[in-house]
């Protein structure tokens, strides 16, 4: 291939139509995440679970750039980190261990994206964590679990601190001095609860440039008002938006299902 990666033929009609649609929306989520400049090269992941009884999931080739991303090049792990499918590529061993962690825990997690965003590991470093200051904390900071660092994740023993740490219900988490998470029950719901989570990062480090004493937290009352008013969480206003954030890839980063 032109662009220096290995060629994959393309598995459309080769695999299930369930595995096929989780392959083609990983990609997509793989591409968003490159169109909104929040990749970091091939070092971070994101994870979809296919549908069945096998507990397997995809993740990305280790080597491949989150815009180069597609459907077919994708590869099949099971939760013990064996790859399922003939593949030229291997993966990021700490990419299993946080996914493989979150998957065999929970029924929910079809999609899981971790990100080592600018905004995002800088909130992530802040002692107070993700501060109610705007709109977009105060609709994440129900859903917003944490973390703390424990090195580069390649001690497999640190899977049933991260699960017990994002406990049952949680859909996001902040790894302390490390990154962002999201988890969704469909690619929409992770992707709208990162966007979430990474815009109000991003606001967080700015209003905080004029000094912590500067800025105007959220009264009471009204990040309790915000709560109620978002307990069904991401997944319906995620249904909403992705389309749309197809549509984007489709005139911006074409190619993702192949």
């Amino acid at each position: 291939m032109a662009d220096g990666t290995t060629p994959i033929n393309s598995l459309k009609g080769k695999v299930s139509e369930a595995e096929w649609q989780a392959r083609v929306d990983l990609a997509a989520l793989y591409r968003l995440v490159a169109l909104h400049g929040w990749d970091d090269m091939i070092f971070t992941h994101i994870s979809a679970r296919i549908p069945g009884p096998d507990h397997h999931f995809l993740i990305n080739p280790y080597g491949m750039f989150f815009g180069e991303m597609t459907a077919s090049c994708l590869v099949k792990v099971d939760l013990d980190g064996n790859i399922v499918d003939k593949t030229p590529y291997f993966i990021n061993p700490a990419g299993f261990t946080i996914h493989s962690a979150i998957h065999a825990a929970r029924e929910d997690a079809h999609f899981v994206m971790h990100l080592h965003s600018d905004q995002g590991v800088a909130v992530s470093a802040h002692k107070e964590g993700l501060l109610p200051l705007t709109q977009h904390a105060l609709i994440v900071l129900p859903q917003l679990a944490y973390h703390d660092y424990e090195g580069i994740a390649l001690n497999l023993d640190e899977r049933e601190r991260l699960v017990a740490d994002l406990g049952p219900t949680k859909k996001l988490m902040m790894l302390r001095n490390h990154g962002t998470l999201s988890v969704g029950g469909n690619a929409a719901e992770c992707w709208l609860g990162m966007f979430f989570l990474e815009r109000a990062c991003a606001q967080q480090v700015m209003a905080l440039s004029v000094g912590r004493d500067n800025v105007l937290l959220a009264p009471e009352a009204a990040q309790e008002e915000v709560r109620r008013q978002t307990g069904m969480g991401m997944g319906m206003i995620g249904g909403l938006a992705w389309p749309g954030a197809l549509r984007q890839l489709d005139r911006a980063l074409p190619g993702y299902a192949e």
